[in-house]
């Protein structure tokens, strides 16, 4: 449909702005992600006052609501902790190495086939992340941590998508991305408690980022992706968002002062060229 190649695109910018306020806050890694999806929860409340949501699931599948939303807190716990320790293409490249993950997952759990095209997509897309990193991962141990977080973000996004997959087949997207974040939101608040980790305090300046990040990344960003499970494999949503190295990229040039090296260019339309060719797989099947 063509809508989708009008709202990925979309999606993929909004996405692409996470790891710059991320950075620009002052406060700890758990601390935003709980105020990014506790944010976008009360978001999204008033709609669903003005909408009946959820009344068409079945008491089997309302396991797996709380189970993607653990994954969902997981992934952004380990993601945002990776940006405090590594730079923003570095921590973003490892963690949108999640179409590997996605593509087994997809094939194993949901017999969703691996084609030429999204195979070629995922190597393209990989290597072009590889690229965008090469020059960016300083040898330190701080940096070997941030990468090992990212990883982990990568690893429990997939389980996120994949379940994102199973679910949107047959319900409308307000229905599950309320209670998806909702939990995520819940989860990350025990995180913090359990941590001792401090709710306020902090400047004017991070409070208005994390009201930008659950408003265009999480809000405009991941819910333009989890619309988009509904209609294409979650392999191919998954390597969609492998734009996001490239914008964000972009961004931490121009805003961040972080450097835009030929590896990173060569990298960001070699990801470009994986998008697109995974995207044509589906309009010739």
């Amino acid at each position: 449909m063509a809508s989708l190649f009008l709202l990925l695109p979309i999606g993929i910018i909004a996405v692409s702005t996470a790891s710059i306020f991320i950075k620009l806050c002052d406060a700890p890694a758990l601390i935003i992600a709980t105020y990014r999806m506790v944010f976008a929860s009360l978001m999204l409340i008033p709609y669903a006052f003005c909408k009946k949501t959820g009344s068409g699931w079945k008491k089997k599948e309302m396991g797996w609501l709380p189970l993607s939303g653990v994954f969902l807190s997981l992934h952004f716990a380990f993601w945002i902790a990776s940006l405090k320790y590594t730079s923003v293409a570095s921590s973003v490249v490892l963690v949108t190495t999640h179409p590997i993950f996605v593509g087994i997952g997809a094939w194993f759990f949901l017999r969703e086939p691996l084609g030429l095209h999204l195979i070629s997509g995922i190597v393209l897309a990989v290597l072009g992340s590889g690229l965008i990193g090469y020059g960016d991962v300083a040898i330190s141990k701080d940096a070997l941590m941030g990468d090992g977080l990212a990883l982990l973000g990568a690893i429990t996004a997939s389980g996120y998508f994949l379940v994102g997959r199973k679910m949107r087949r047959s319900q409308d997207l307000f229905s599950y991305i309320l209670p998806v974040y909702s939990t995520a939101a819940l989860v990350l608040i025990v995180f913090s408690l359990a941590f001792q980790e401090t709710f306020l305090g902090y400047s004017p300046s991070t409070y208005f980022y994390l009201i930008l990040l659950a408003l265009v990344p999480q809000l405009i960003g991941h819910s333009t992706f989890n619309w988009a499970l509904k209609y294409l494999p979650a392999s191919m949503v998954a390597i969609t968002i492998l734009g996001e190295p490239v914008g964000s990229t972009i961004l931490a040039y121009f805003i961040l002062g972080e450097g835009l090296t030929p590896f990173k260019m060569m990298g960001g339309i070699l990801i470009l060229a994986g998008i697109l060719i995974a995207l044509r797989k589906n309009k010739t099947t």
